[in-house]
């Protein structure tokens, strides 16, 4: 049995908890100072660890290596069982026109950039990020702003600001679901926590969005509308969160969101329109567009919700017994659309059914598995059995799996063949190696960090700081995210801390660690790698400099006011809050 140590150090907490940062540092130092590649960072940083815990926290060889072991297995299975198959969907749907045509769709419903931020950045990037992350929402959503007028630079900006809102609860609550594994908080209370919190800022970002497209203006002709998405947004992951399944989060905010904002420009347009020739009078026609666009979200069947103009209808091979796919620049018909958003629907309606009591007690009765790590027997310094040496597999109800059952449901309906499904699947694997790389590192460096009781150490001395680590904790996710660029890593390190030094402060180690995944996301679009793909996706090679200065400013507000949310949910005035 192993028996883990407060102060191994020199008999000193403060002293042991110094050498208990230094893979933390050496991490942040290699990707940040040095730009070191994230995978080579994180096998240097998890190597110091493991020589830490040996020589330093006097952790047998043999549960140290088992430590590793643990953390690349829960880095596998659930979270990269997760983010596989959920790319895997997201190429499925690029590999056929309906990703083409669910685009077209959005920028169909209005020319008015202003309007297109909001739809595209902030309701598409969020479908995006809710499967494919990594970059791809960023990425597609600029692309598609700049296809509609808007210049380089300020489509970046927009689209990488955008992705702030539905981060925490990306790849399908990934990011939720490793802060579960690492802390042994329950998921619920986090998933709960965490949606008591992002739709604060879900509901600032289209303000802000609106305001970097077109300044005051922007802001006073198009709050309506960008309020009404932000209310929609922030609600439906409140509900999704806190009620239904916190994996579908983000799915379902981008949904309702959009039927919001379609609703929404049926009833009320702008003064003006903003676009590539600058501000201009609506003209009637847009009004009637965006309610030709809106009605197919009252009409399942189609009918003349949407009457296309004329052009060419070249049928997909994907997608031979369905509607057919246009080929040129015209809005698609109803029955078209409802075909674009079907994996999405998919998804939807399979969680639905697995959330289904009697259906989740069969999943979880056939298919959970509940045992101990093999080589690990470890006790804290109170003599208490460590609960991170106990997996529980949950094979068939697992987020992954379900996705994966989706996915083939998704080949089914575009007559994609089993031999480019899998052929799609092996190259998702090969875009994801150097991922699987940094996640398995990364869990590894935690769990190591985790079982010897470096995080405990680093825990303890942060408590030193009191209340006032309600203030701390949000910069620490911050900067996890900033530097990782990724909030599942940072929950990862940081989770487990968060909550033990939350428990020695008197304060909710549910609060702290779901903190570290809702303040951190601010700073996602400061990392090197959002920066790099948002650069490259606008062809200004080279503008990552230039992003970081006119984002930073944005980043930090929106840190500010989520750390002042933070505080007070730590304090009587808010505590109601917390599950």
């Amino acid at each position: 049995m192993f028996q883990q140590i407060l102060d191994p150090i020199a008999g000193s907490l403060v002293i042991s908890a110094l050498c208990a940062a230094l893979p933390l540092v050496l991490l942040f130092v290699l990707l940040g100072v040095f730009k070191v590649k994230a995978p080579k960072a994180a096998l240097a940083s998890l190597a110091l660890s493991l020589v830490l815990a040996i020589v330093g926290w006097r952790m047998p060889v043999n549960q140290a290596l088992s430590a590793t072991a643990a953390g690349i297995f829960y880095g596998l299975f659930p979270i990269l069982w997760i983010l596989v198959n959920a790319l895997w969907i997201y190429r499925l749907t690029v590999a056929t026109p309906w990703f083409e045509v669910l685009g077209r769709t959005i920028r169909s419903i209005s020319n008015d950039l202003r309007i297109l931020s909001i739809l595209i950045a902030f309701c598409f990037g969020a479908l995006l990020e809710s499967l494919a992350g990594f970059g791809a929402p960023v990425a597609i959503s600029a692309a598609m702003l700049m296809a509609a007028g808007m210049k380089p630079l300020k489509s970046a900006v927009v689209s990488l600001l955008a992705n702030t809102a539905p981060v925490a609860f990306g790849a399908m609550a990934a990011p939720i679901i490793a802060l579960n594994g690492v802390t042994g908080l329950p998921l619920h209370d986090l998933s709960s926590m965490a949606g008591r919190q992002t739709p604060f800022i879900a509901l600032i970002v289209p303000l802000l969005l609106v305001f970097i497209v077109d300044g005051r203006r922007g802001v006073k002709q198009t709050w309506p509308v960008a309020l009404v998405a932000g209310v929609a947004f922030g609600a439906a992951q409140f509900v999704t969160s806190n009620y239904f399944a916190v994996e579908l989060t983000d799915v379902v905010a981008a949904v309702v969101t959009v039927a919001a904002v379609l609703l929404m420009l049926k009833v009320w347009q702008p003064k003006e329109t903003v676009g590539m020739g600058g501000a201009v009078e609506a003209a009637p026609e847009a009004a009637h567009a965006a309610a030709a666009v809106g009605a197919v979200a009252g009409s399942r069947d189609g009918g003349s919700a949407a009457t296309p103009a004329t052009g060419s209808g070249a049928e997909h091979p994907a997608a031979a017994s369905g509607p057919s796919v246009p080929t040129d620049n015209s809005r698609p018909e109803p029955r078209q659309i409802w075909m674009a958003i079907a994996p999405y629907l998919i998804i939807i309606a399979v969680f639905s059914v697995a959330q289904i009591p009697f259906v989740k007690t069969w999943l979880g009765q056939v298919g959970s598995v509940t045992f101990a790590w093999p080589g690990l027997d470890i006790t804290d310094s109170a003599g208490k059995p460590v609960a991170a040496t106990k997996f529980k597999l949950d094979h068939l109800k697992a987020t992954g799996t379900l996705l994966l059952f989706s996915g083939l449901l998704t080949m089914v309906l575009y007559k994609i063949s089993a031999s480019k499904g899998l052929r799609i699947y092996r190259e998702t694997i090969v875009q994801l190696r150097w991922t699987i790389v940094t996640v398995t590192a990364v869990l590894g460096l935690s769990f190591v960090m985790n079982l010897s009781g470096q995080t405990t150490t680093l825990g303890f001395a942060l408590a030193s700081a009191g209340g006032f680590f309600a203030v701390l904790s949000p910069l620490i996710g911050w900067i996890g995210v900033a530097l990782t660029g990724s909030d599942t890593s940072s929950n990862s390190l940081f989770g487990q801390m968060q909550a033990t030094a939350a428990a020695q402060t008197g304060l909710s180690p549910v609060l702290m660690a779901a903190s570290n995944s809702s303040a951190g996301v601010m700073g996602k679009m400061l990392s090197l790698q959002n920066l790099a793909v948002a650069s490259a996706a606008v062809g200004l090679d080279g503008a990552e400099g230039t992003l970081f200065r006119k984002l930073l400013g944005w980043s930090l507000g929106l840190l500010a006011l989520i750390t002042v949310l933070i505080f007070l949910q730590s304090t009587p005035v808010l505590g109601w809050m917390v599950p």
